[in-house]
């Protein structure tokens, strides 16, 4: 067995610049999709039939994509041919998404602009899945929650800037905020998407250029080992794996309900607006992009406290407190009526989300084998497609039949379910926090 080194904190930021890219562009596309496609002509309750590309063709690409890049090697390494493959097809569907108008002549706006949502998904997760893997390949167990942890900082700095970039577009360099005409997209969300676009290309292009990644060889003699599990209860999933699938099922369902009914809910509480056309509508649309820029903005600041707090208190209880906060967060869009006080469950949310990135990958790293870190990691993408799959089909029937048409009552169960995601977190069989209650006791 190869012992794997130590790396510098440099050395794990050059490996996860790349990622910061990424979210980039999958912020603009959370914060702005919904209202892409409202004005192409989907109904608020197609909504979730257009997200439910995400998670359908992550499903399918993560775990090839996984399997493919553990079995390759060639002068551009293991994972890194896919980062560029994924940010050179990611960049392209940035710049036509907002363009699919221009397409019109040839099939409808919004059927060109689904497509583009798919094809921006599939190419998100060409690149996404190798970057969760190369960490595990690159990094000791003891280093896994800073390495995911740095992963989720720079996430929380590129989707801060991709979120809230139409707005400064707009309000700082008088780029238009209001389409030239009905069905066309604003100025600033489509130079955002050039933006985003270059930007992606070239922090991917950084993490290639600074990484290495270790020979084939280094794996040859790395074991199977499933160290949270008795011999009699091995298994090809690992017993931790079963449980965070529990708790990424209502994080994730949660997750899916604020990107979808975000904007409807602060554009018809908050704005009073329910045409996708009308300006206070659109206003809505910028306000959200800041309150996702919050979010991912404290996921950034708490990124690095968390390993800090997991060391001390465990990963499973840093994780169920982070999403009792969420949950509760979410639980506040009740009492608030400002739209401007929206900021302050960001804050909750924020944390929520910033573990959510970091330490179920952390406690899954530890317990799954090396050789096989890919497959395994595009496997437990399942544990993220499978509950947006879920709400994509039933999402929108729940709130036509059971919600009476509210989105903010969709908000509301996203609660619920993360404060239920927090009680499942405490029955995850963790190696090291067992680890550290053997030593204590």
């Amino acid at each position: 067995m190869i012992l794997k080194p130590r790396l510098s904190f440099w050395e794990i930021f050059n490996m996860a610049v790349g990622f910061m890219g990424i979210q980039f562009g999958f912020a603009l596309q959370n914060a702005n999709a919904s209202s892409i496609l409202l004005t192409f002509g989907a109904d608020l309750h197609q909504l979730p039939w257009f997200w439910l590309v995400a998670p359908l063709t992550g499903m399918v690409v993560q775990p090839i994509i996984g399997y493919m890049s553990d079995k390759t090697w060639n002068r551009f390494g293991r994972r890194r041919p896919y980062f560029l493959v994924g940010a050179v097809l990611t960049a392209t569907a940035l710049v036509l998404m907002p363009n699919s108008p221009q397409f019109a002549g040839y099939f409808a706006p919004m059927l060109i602009g689904g497509g583009m949502l798919m094809i921006m998904d599939a190419s998100i997760n060409i690149s996404m899945e190798p970057f969760r893997a190369l960490v595990a390949d690159k990094l000791p167990d003891e280093q896994h929650s800073l390495g995911f942890s740095m992963q989720t900082l720079l996430i929380g700095v590129g989707a801060v800037v991709g979120s809230w970039l139409p707005y400064i577009l707009s309000n700082f360099f008088g780029v238009s905020s209001v389409a030239e005409s009905e069905g066309l997209i604003a100025q600033n969300v489509v130079w955002s998407f050039y933006i985003g676009a270059a930007v992606l290309l070239s922090s991917i292009l950084y993490t290639v250029v600074k990484t290495k990644e270790y020979p084939p060889e280094f794996y040859a003699e790395e074991p199977v080992s499933e160290k949270n599990q008795s011999p009699k209860s091995k298994s090809f999933i690992p017993k931790s794996m079963w449980q965070l699938l529990v708790v990424q099922f209502f994080s994730w369902f949660a997750l899916f309900s604020m990107w979808v009914y975000t904007t409807p809910t602060v554009a018809q509480h908050f704005f009073n607006a329910t045409d996708p056309n009308s300006l206070p509508y659109k206003e809505a649309g910028n306000w959200v992009g800041i309150l996702f820029g919050v979010y991912n903005g404290v996921s950034a600041i708490i990124a690095l406290l968390l390993p800090r707090l997991a060391a001390k208190i465990g990963r499973r209880a840093t994780h169920s407190l982070a999403l009792t906060l969420g949950g509760l967060s979410f639980l506040s869009f009740l009492v608030i009526k400002d739209p401007d006080f929206l900021l302050i469950p960001m804050v909750g949310i924020g944390i929520a989300w910033g573990s959510i990135l970091a330490m179920p990958y952390a406690m899954l790293a530890n317990s799954i084998p090396a050789n096989r870190m890919g497959v395994f990691m595009g496997l437990f993408n399942m544990s993220i497609t499978i509950p947006q799959i879920v709400n994509g089909i039933f999402g929108g029937l729940i709130l036509k039949y059971v919600f009476h048409n509210d989105p903010l009552n969709s908000i509301i169960m996203a609660g619920v379910l993360m404060i239920l995601g927090a009680v499942s977190t405490l029955f995850v069989s963790d190696r090291l926090d067992l680890k550290k209650e053997v030593t204590l006791g």
